[in-house]
């Protein structure tokens, strides 16, 4: 059966490039990099030259790069480890953040007491910036975080981080920012953006699963998250993930090399979805800052209400369509989304969250609406191909 794989946003297909790069690791490279011997001085300079690469795709110096098991964990790691190491008492963040987020700051909030700020957010998902400077101009005697993601995962709204970045110097707080579904897909560079922390994950540009990075300022020095054998320069205990970790660096490697062409690319097959969805439906929506400073891999529709919108997930995926009803971490499930709560949006409406790499063709687009066409019936205009 032909399926089309439109949820890049919650795990992107692992290159065949990428494959490549892991399989001498599997295979012969075995060693363990705490190891002084050949074997494992061998294995422990991939990992040396993956952080090279890594670094040097955020604007960071080496020593500053950490690597972990993927996102949710470096995640915690930076808010955990500011308020255990840095005196922080105060968290600024969203509602809309992702889960990993959100229940790490309420973990911190319900077990040191530390006094969380949720910013509010528009319509469009977008956090109040006037908002964001009073909590600032109110935390100047208190230690405090900022955690804010740079592009939400469910509905694509986009942060000015340039903006937050300044304004956290101006009021000499912390930044962490989660940026999990930009990295490899924006160019970063912290030299220019100063931050406290950065989260990455290689599966969300065509990496290995369970393997990630944390970029760690050091002007804001944490003490292990993990304790055990003094890996990751003590800061994160464990075995290190080798193959991971070499499948990670040349994911980001192609990710910044090609990013100029990707882009195009996928900017052109969002344009094509939207416009073949607007041409065959009537009142179909847009969720997020869709047509502003959004996050081009993705596409939150909003469907009018329907007594088919229960299942209009299950239907796409019976027809051969991959899609998600909100976050990646509820892909599958039909539950309410927090972050489509937020923005206000008609719970009577359904959202499908679209989400693309380079991989996908124009050729799929035309194949989901045709299917969407079919499920959809008495919303389909008449007339159209």
């Amino acid at each position: 059966m032909h399926r089309v794989y439109f949820d890049n946003a919650a795990t992107t297909p692992i290159s065949e490039e990428v494959i490549q790069a892991m399989l001498p690791v599997l295979r012969e490279q075995y060693g363990n990099p705490s190891s002084i011997h050949a074997e494992g001085r061998q294995v422990r300079a991939l990992i040396e030259t993956a952080r090279k690469t890594v670094a040097r795709g955020i604007g960071a110096s080496i020593a500053d790069v950490f690597f972990t098991s993927g996102g949710t964990e470096s995640n915690n790691m930076a808010i955990k480890c500011a308020v255990r190491d840095l005196g922080v008492r105060r968290i600024i963040s969203s509602p809309t953040e992702h889960h990993c987020g959100l229940h790490t700051i309420e973990t911190v909030e319900r077990e040191s007491g530390v006094e969380v700020v949720w910013l509010p957010v528009d319509d469009r998902g977008c956090v109040d910036m006037e908002a964001l400077e009073q909590a600032l101009a109110d935390s100047q005697n208190t230690k405090t975080l900022v955690s804010l993601m740079h592009a939400n995962n469910e509905i694509g709204t986009m942060l000015d981080i340039d903006r937050v970045a300044a304004l956290c110097r101006q009021y000499d707080a912390l930044l962490h920012t989660d940026s999990v579904q930009t990295i490899g897909h924006f160019a970063w560079d912290v030299g220019k953006t100063p931050v406290s922390f950065l989260s990455g994950a290689a599966h969300k540009f065509h990496g290995p699963k369970g393997v990630g990075f944390i970029y760690i300022n050091p002007d804001n020095p944490v003490h292990p998250f993990l304790d055990g054998g003094g890996q990751e320069r003590n800061m994160r205990g464990g075995t290190e993930n080798v193959y991971g970790i070499v499948g990670l660096a040349k994911a980001l490697e192609l990710a910044v090399a090609e990013m100029e062409t990707r882009t195009a690319h996928i900017l052109d097959i969002r344009r094509h979805l939207m416009a073949r969805l607007l041409e065959s439906f009537a009142d179909i929506r847009f969720n997020g800052d869709y047509d502003g400073h959004c996050l081009y891999t993705v596409l939150s529709v909003s469907f009018p209400p329907s007594p088919k919108n229960e299942l209009l997930l299950l239907s796409l995926d019976i027809a051969g369509v991959s899609a998600s009803g909100g976050s990646a971490c509820t892909s599958g499930a039909e539950k309410g989304s927090h972050v489509l709560a937020a923005i206000g949006a008609d719970p009577d409406r359904k959202s499908i969250r679209f989400s693309f790499s380079h991989y996908n063709t124009r050729e799929e687009v035309d194949f989901v609406v045709e299917k969407l066409r079919a499920i959809l019936p008495a919303q389909a205009l008449a007339g159209v191909v």
